[in-house]
């Protein structure tokens, strides 16, 4: 299936994310004040969506409901229009004992609840979007596995549409994106869809231009996607997502780096992307126009 290329394309940035990035960038936001400025500062260099996760005061990944709510009223009450797009992936975290012992698991890491618990903070602050990690993976490190198991997914994605806040769908690898069809196909994500392809993650799908190509070939015609790898390679998906036909992700949870040995701000990874973008004609949707393309509420 040839790419569909097209003019106008959204910026998601994603702004802090939990993983152990604070210790190698003094820039990554921590707390809710510098979260909630991250995401402004990524709206004024040209973002329509930032996506939030929250931090405890030293650096390691949190779920506090009132941290997400500070983060969030200190964005919709500031004078910039910005689309939020919280992550609901907390709490689906464990570490085993070892590989002779695996349970019961490690607590140090292992963070693991209900789905009702998993999506409070959107059930209270009704975000226009929030995320859903569809399915299970290893990350690479040691013991550590990120769970979403069927029914998990199932309970999740039902709570977030009778809330009433749009899903978007991360994926990791091709299976998560054949499940991902499976919940839209029996009614759990209501239309229309959103899917973040999730690249070059360990132990995911790789980044490579084949393996990329064949899962956004596999992403059916009306859903609306976008792209991103991690590291090195993140500012090179800025082309490859938008020819390929979908939009764009960058931001310190996913890479600190702005060139070799400078670390970046949000701001400047948005500027960055942006000019790429708009040195190839692309226009940069608006939150306002994100918010009519994908039928998204937004809250006071």
């Amino acid at each position: 299936m040839p790419a569909n290329v097209h003019d106008g394309v959204f910026i998601t940035c994603a702004v802090t994310g939990g993983g152990a990035t604070t210790h190698k960038s003094d820039k990554v936001p921590i707390t809710p004040e510098e979260i909630a400025n991250a995401c402004i500062e990524a709206a004024k260099a040209g973002a329509a969506i930032t996506h939030v996760h929250v931090r405890e005061d030293d650096g390691s990944p949190s779920r506090s409901v009132e941290k997400y709510e500070e983060i969030v009223d200190r964005v919709r009450s500031s004078d910039t229009d910005v689309v939020l797009n919280l992550t609901a992936g907390m709490g689906g975290d464990i570490v085993l004992g070892g590989v002779e012992t695996p349970l019961p698991p490690n607590p140090d890491g292992t963070d693991m609840v209900g789905a009702t618990e998993r999506v409070e903070h959107v059930r209270k602050l009704k975000p226009e979007i929030c995320t859903l990690d569809c399915g299970t993976m290893n990350f690479g490190e040691g013991d550590y596995i990120m769970t979403n198991t069927p029914s998990q997914l199932e309970a999740m994605a039902t709570q977030m549409t009778e809330i009433g806040t749009r899903i978007e769908i991360e994926v990791f690898d091709t299976g998560h994106l054949a499940h991902a069809k499976s919940l839209v196909a029996r009614g759990l994500i209501p239309e229309p869809v959103m899917v973040q392809l999730c690249m070059g993650i360990p132990w995911g799908a790789p980044d490579d231009l084949n393996t990329f190509m064949a899962m956004r070939n596999n992403i059916p015609d009306d859903w609306t996607f976008s792209a991103f790898s991690i590291g090195k390679n993140q500012l090179k998906f800025v082309s490859l997502a938008a020819m390929a036909g979908g939009n764009i992700r960058v931001g310190l949870e996913d890479n600190i780096w702005l060139d070799r040995g400078v670390l970046a701000t949000n701001g400047d990874l948005v500027e960055r992307a942006a000019t790429i973008l708009e040195a190839q004609n692309y226009n940069l949707l608006t939150p306002a126009q994100v918010r009519d393309n994908l039928q998204l509420t937004k809250h006071a």
